[in-house]
């Protein structure tokens, strides 16, 4: 997995003919917006996102718009709401300021573990918000690691869907941990894991898990052997924490030398940080595709994924292949 950089000029020319470009950002994430900026040599483009007094959202876009490639950059992390109405209101705003194109870049998508009927009589809220940002007027969409890959296809616009993968990669490449087994937490994460096992050379492992209520699992069997190894708990997302510390501890129970863990997306709702510092992990990996309100400690490490999305992004407005990034 070998990220393949061109040379930013966001002004130049490209495949198909490409437009200026201006990067906006909402409130959910404009220290990683400002970083993009940064990679790409670009300024943050002037837009005022606030609240009048009955906290309903006003949004001015400060300065001209038409006919550019515009990008606005809004994780719907918490307060999830709040931060998707803030980008569905920046979108109608570019529309209406006759943008040439708009592309909603959402580093984390909210409401994705909402992707299917799991119970009678509940609703399939990704397919619903993936409906509101097309509606807003959205051309095409950049995310990355979705809870589940099929919520590409509940967009009828354009996704690009991003993996953060060799950013994690290259950070355990360095680190040379030998005697490595990459672990899924769920069955449902076992093609991410294998990806990962192949590129470092490593064995796999996966853990049944039964979750009886949302934000809470029971951890029942390790498909794999993990002992005298180092093992890597490869995830999306860490939400309050609690199913990745009984993964730890499963580790450990059946022989796990060390345990580490990589997610993308830090949720991490509630006391989940302390119960990270306090579990049998030796390291966490994070990365800042949502904001980390809790200061890194000494199991928590925050990897930029900048790098990458401002990557996507530049190709994007030249027309070249993003896939070429994971290949």
């Amino acid at each position: 997995m070998t990220q393949k950089f061109v040379e930013p000029d966001p002004q130049s020319e490209g495949v198909g003919g490409t437009r200026r470009m201006k990067i906006f950002s909402g409130n959910a994430n404009p220290r990683l917006a400002k970083d993009i900026c940064g990679y790409l040599g670009l300024e943050l483009g002037k837009a005022r996102v606030g609240r009048f007094a009955d906290a309903e959202i006003n949004v001015q876009i400060d300065e001209n718009v038409r006919g550019v490639d515009c990008y606005v950059l809004q994780p719907t992390c918490r307060p999830v709401s709040e931060h998707l109405m803030e980008l569905l209101i920046m979108i109608d705003a570019m529309r209406r300021a006759s943008a040439g194109r708009i592309t909603a870049v959402i580093p984390y998508f909210g409401y994705a573990r909402a992707d299917r009927k799991s119970a009678p009589r509940v609703p399939i809220s990704a397919k619903l918000v993936a409906n509101l940002i097309t509606t807003a007027g959205a051309n095409r969409v950049i995310t990355m690691d979705l809870h589940a890959a099929q919520i590409q296809g509940f967009f009828d616009i354009p996704v690009d869907h991003l993996i953060a993968a060799p950013v994690i990669l290259d950070f355990f490449r360095k680190k040379g941990l030998k005697d490595l087994v990459v672990v899924s937490p769920d069955v449902g994460g076992v093609e991410r894991a294998r990806a990962m096992a192949k590129r470092l050379e490593a064995r796999l492992a996966i853990v049944d898990k039964r979750r009886p209520h949302p934000n809470e699992a029971s951890v029942y069997h390790l498909i794999g052997d993990v002992k005298d190894h180092n093992a890597l708990i490869l995830d999306d997302m860490i939400d309050t924490g609690g199913t990745l510390v009984k993964v730890a501890e499963k580790l450990r129970e059946c022989g796990a030398r060390k345990v580490y863990a990589a997610c993308v997306h830090g949720v991490l709702s509630g006391a989940a940080a302390d119960l990270i510092e306090r579990s049998a992990l030796e390291e966490m990996i994070l990365t800042d595709s949502i904001p980390i309100h809790h200061l890194e400690g000494e199991k928590i490490r925050i990897l930029s994924v900048a790098p990458l999305l401002g990557e996507a992004i530049l190709r994007n407005n030249r027309g070249l292949s993003i896939s070429e990034l994971f290949v």
